[in-house]
């Protein structure tokens, strides 16, 4: 068992920060299973920061409680009611550790030294203060720390935005110089989504940079930004179910040059929608106009494609979140108005499916061979993007079940 050093300079045992997410703790049964198999890692030795999610769909829940109450809550009470998720799931997790003699306390975000910006709901972690954590660990207690939320520096609870608590996780393994496990309902990182490709393999080792791509082109098993996070500071992290004791996949840097695959892996996302400006005057600062506008409302954009030039207008058409449609498309016709372009298209039955490896830029016929797999399938492409790390193609929505399989067939991924 190795050794790691306290801001204190105390040597003592190697320190895991374990995660477990909202269905790993959605039922009392669950919380004494993850209460036993925590007590179980720190028989081995280790001292453990347990950072534990809301329970099963208790902040959906709270989401539409507050509905009830007014059509737009208000983001800083939105972060105070969701908050509380996160707080019953550790209260009853150090009460399940208690009951099985472990010295335990609970921390929240705050306590545990989490400090935020100030943007509510979707807040980036600035600094993490663990001189509260030490102090627990060095007495020899389990810690148990809340999940997708920190306070900024005005003392206000904050959250971080979805999947939040796995950015937790990462932060305060960096923070502790730690290990960092995120147990979930899945047992890794897959070549695509199991729910839809049955021949998908699990993958023993992922970069970094891979991990990104994937999670920000729509695999859910991780917060992208928590990934960005470990990336950062260096964290390796080990995703493993929460229901079994098989391995999981590691996500570290290099790990991909241990298997020699130009293409680790097949994402979608059907959260998306195209919006097109038709007819836009080709003259400088159109481009800005339009993409400044978005990004001062917190519009991401993804996907931007301007059309040829033919007597001095383009077409421009982009991507943007299907929950952020309605805004955008108010934007876009403002906008569209002052710059003299003649009209909005907007489509929400479409989907985006990608390819990610390290090698997909610098190999040639990857491209042709995604292309073909989705010819072979009839499925027409409407936009195409591509990065060093991934290609992506929107598509019908309806298809694109149909798109991952055979995309995942043509590069032989299950193999």
């Amino acid at each position: 068992m190795g050794l790691t050093e306290s801001s204190h300079g105390e040597k003592r045992s190697m320190i895991v920060v374990q995660k477990y997410g909202g269905s790993s703790v959605a039922t009392p049964e669950r919380i004494k299973a993850v209460a036993r198999r925590v007590v179980e890692k720190k028989r081995e030795g280790h001292d453990l920061v347990v950072v534990v999610s809301a329970r099963g769909d208790t902040t959906d829940e709270l989401i539409d409680l507050a509905q009830q109450i007014t059509q737009y809550p208000p983001e800083r009470e939105m972060d105070l009611l969701m908050s509380t998720g996160e707080q019953i799931s550790i209260a009853l997790m150090a009460m399940a550790l208690r009951e099985l003699g472990q010295d335990v306390i609970s921390l929240t975000g705050a306590q545990a030294g989490i400090i935020t910006d100030e943007v509510h709901r979707k807040a980036r972690i600035i600094d993490v203060q663990p001189q509260r954590i030490w102090q627990e660990l060095t007495a020899g207690k389990i810690v148990v720390v809340a999940g997708f939320q920190g306070i900024n520096d005005k003392g206000d609870i904050t959250t971080l935005g979805r999947g939040g608590s796995d950015t937790t996780a990462v932060a305060l393994a960096a923070a502790l110089s730690a290990e960092c496990e995120i147990y979930t309902d899945v047992d890794g990182i897959y070549t695509a989504d199991p729910r839809v490709v049955t021949e998908a393999r699990k993958l023993a080792e992922i970069s970094h940079d891979e991990m990104l791509e994937l999670a920000s082109l729509g695999a859910q098993v991780m917060q992208l930004r928590s990934v960005e996070y470990g990336k950062l500071h260096g964290v390796q992290i080990h995703v493993r179910s929460s229901f079994n004791h098989n391995p999981g996949t590691i996500i570290r840097e290099g790990s991909s040059m241990a298997e020699a695959r130009i293409v680790r892996g097949v994402a979608f996302d059907r959260k998306v929608a195209k919006i097109s400006v038709a007819e836009v005057p080709d003259r400088p600062g159109i481009a800005h106009c339009l993409f400044s506008a978005l990004a001062g409302n917190k519009i991401n954009v993804d996907m931007i494609i301007q059309g040829v030039n033919r007597d001095g207008i383009n077409d421009i058409s982009f991507i943007v979140a299907r929950d952020e449609l309605e805004g955008s498309l108010e934007i876009c016709r403002r906008v569209a108005a002052e710059i003299g372009a003649r009209e909005i298209y907007h489509d929400s039955n479409v989907a985006k499916v990608s390819i990610v490896g390290a090698g997909v830029a610098n190999n040639y016929g990857v491209a042709a061979r995604m292309f073909g797999a989705l010819a072979q399938e009839a499925i027409n492409i409407q936009m195409i993007s591509t990065s060093e790390t991934k290609i992506s193609c929107i598509i019908e929505d309806r298809q694109v079940e149909k798109a991952v399989r055979s995309i995942h067939q043509a590069f032989e991924l299950d193999n």
